[in-house]
């Protein structure tokens, strides 16, 4: 089969760029793995899965997807997130040109044709000149090298690949490895079903309150009066949000009553209003972040009813930085240690040993477990793209090309693999940027690009290498100049063995923006056409 352009992905982006490029007469084709659409939240369906960004934040802008479309919650469950994407469907009508159970294997350029041509799991072919890849950066599911894991007997299942029927963990012992978004979210439904719940701390989770709350129509109904004008707000600079307007002052400018009322008021707003919304320099200066740090811990300890587990959950010293790993947004989380069933294992303090066939092994003692939980995050940014046959110039692999480090020109494309746009991936803002938003940014920067080429009659197009260092720089700066290169996260690649320790997203949507312009209007500078 062959078309112009392929999409690979069917989450917000590949979504919305196969949307505006029907629009514009290109003949394309969306493929996606999945047996529906949603990207992530299609294929993360553990329980208590839910999104860490509030509505009307998290979704699109436009007018005919949201004025018959109303949300039952602040902060949307997994369930509720694919009714939405239903929707998208139902009022774009898309899925004529989507292939779903479509999982692409291997994808290589023709120097000679300058094309592509894309293989699925099932032999399918696509061939097409421009390729447009949406796979995200939490695609490609993160197990770390457990001793034993293969010997455990009971139910053992990565948050991302949760089975499909679902998993009863009523009466049952449960462990979970992982803090983070998923290993919070999963630990909130399973105390007081499970029988037991012992949670596997590697390094604290700095989660924020969520404040969830739920919605009505009525209530909708009288915000969507100004909508217009919050999308408006939402998708222009300062940041990718209409209602998290940081305070432009240092954290060291204001009195201590000054500071405190900031922190008090981004706080009782809940979601990530005290991490976005705070002093300028919370993110910038030690100093500043430590007196974040120090409210945060202070209000946390303050849930913890066992003053034992303080220096494990928020310790009086920070592990990292405040915000320079992101949040967690959680609803009961800290209280749940107050109950008898529930049980932390810090595994700083009491290292893992070794998985046996029926629980977990530490330096203290055995864990008896009927299901183990794998909430060990992503390989994230370049996952995606490295867990493929994925081939560009002179039958290039892209995890050859990137072994040494990620270079890429604003994050939208790589030296060496022409005519491929990656979108919501490396070195872009994707984590700094609202899905839908970071969509219709680089979507609309998409679309015009490919008009670019198509009304100059162009067949091919790739980027400098100069241009993808010279961005590769910048981000490196942005992680000197910020507090982000001091943590071993995700953003920075650390969570992966072997991965070159770099500033994987841009951390200002803002920044972004600007570069994504001032490219376009320098004749799409650091691209090289023909």
């Amino acid at each position: 089969m062959r078309y112009d352009v392929v999409i690979v992905g069917a989450g917000f982006n590949g979504l919305y760029q196969l949307k505006r490029l029907r629009e514009e007469g290109w003949s394309v084709r969306l493929v996606e793995a999945g047996s529906g659409l949603g990207g992530v939240w299609h294929h993360n369906r553990y329980p208590g899965a839910r999104v860490d960004c509030h509505i009307p934040n998290y979704e699109y802008s436009m007018r005919e997807i949201w004025e018959d479309w109303n949300w039952k919650e602040r902060f949307p469950g997994r369930e509720e997130l694919v009714a939405y994407f239903d929707h998208v469907d139902a009022v774009w009508d898309l899925s004529p040109d989507i292939d779903l159970e479509t999982r692409i294997t291997t994808a290589h350029f023709d120097d000679d044709n300058h094309e592509w041509h894309l293989t699925s799991d099932d032999g399918r072919r696509y061939d097409c000149r421009w390729l447009i890849m949406c796979t995200g950066f939490g695609s490609a599911p993160y197990v770390p090298d457990l001793p034993g894991l293969d010997a455990f007997e009971g139910e053992c299942h990565h948050t991302a690949r949760w089975p499909l029927e679902g998993l009863d963990l009523d009466g049952k012992r449960v462990g979970i490895v992982g803090t983070g978004a998923s290993g919070v979210q999963v630990a909130q439904e399973a105390a007081g079903i499970a029988s037991h719940l012992t949670i596997f701390q590697r390094t604290p989770n700095m989660a924020l309150p969520m404040e969830q709350r739920q919605l009505t129509p009525e209530q909708q109904a009288d915000d969507k009066r100004s909508y217009e004008e919050v999308f408006r707000v939402r998708n222009a600079p300062p940041g990718s949000f209409h209602d998290m307007i940081r305070d432009n002052r240092s954290a060291l400018d204001v009195s201590d009553e000054e500071r405190l009322a900031v922190y008090e008021d981004r706080w009782a707003k809940g979601g990530f209003h005290f991490w976005v919304g705070g002093f300028k320099d919370t993110l910038a200066d030690e100093t500043a972040n430590r007196l974040a740090y120090d409210f945060w811990r202070d209000k946390t300890r303050a849930r913890i009813a066992d003053e034992s587990l303080h220096e494990s959950l928020a310790p009086t010293e920070p592990p990292y930085p405040f915000g320079t790993k992101r949040p967690s947004l959680e609803q009961n989380f800290y209280d749940i240690f107050g109950r008898d069933d529930v049980s932390l294992i810090d595994l700083k303090r009491d290292p893992l040993v070794t998985i046996t066939p029926t629980g977990i092994q530490t330096e203290a003692g055995h864990v008896e477990l009927d299901v183990l939980v794998l909430a060990t995050g992503f390989d994230a940014n370049t996952g995606g793209f490295t867990r493929m046959d994925f081939r560009g110039t002179g039958g290039l692999w892209i995890g050859d090309a990137w072994a040494d480090g990620v270079d890429t020109h604003i994050g939208m494309a790589a030296p060496g693999f022409p005519n491929m746009i990656m979108l919501y991936g490396p070195q872009s803002a994707a984590s700094f940027c609202n899905g839908p938003v970071c969509a219709e940014i680089q979507g609309e920067w998409t679309v015009d690009l490919l008009e670019h080429v198509r009304a100059n009659g162009l067949t091919r197009f790739d980027t400098q290498h100069a241009a993808a260092e010279q961005w590769s720089e910048v981000l490196a700066n942005w992680a000197e100049m910020t507090l982000f290169g001091k943590a071993d996260s995700w953003y920075m690649g650390a969570n992966i063995p072997g991965k070159r320790r770099q500033l994987l997203n841009l951390p200002s949507s803002d920044a972004y923006r600007a570069a994504l312009a001032d490219c376009a209007e320098a004749g799409y500078s650091g691209f090289v056409f023909a």
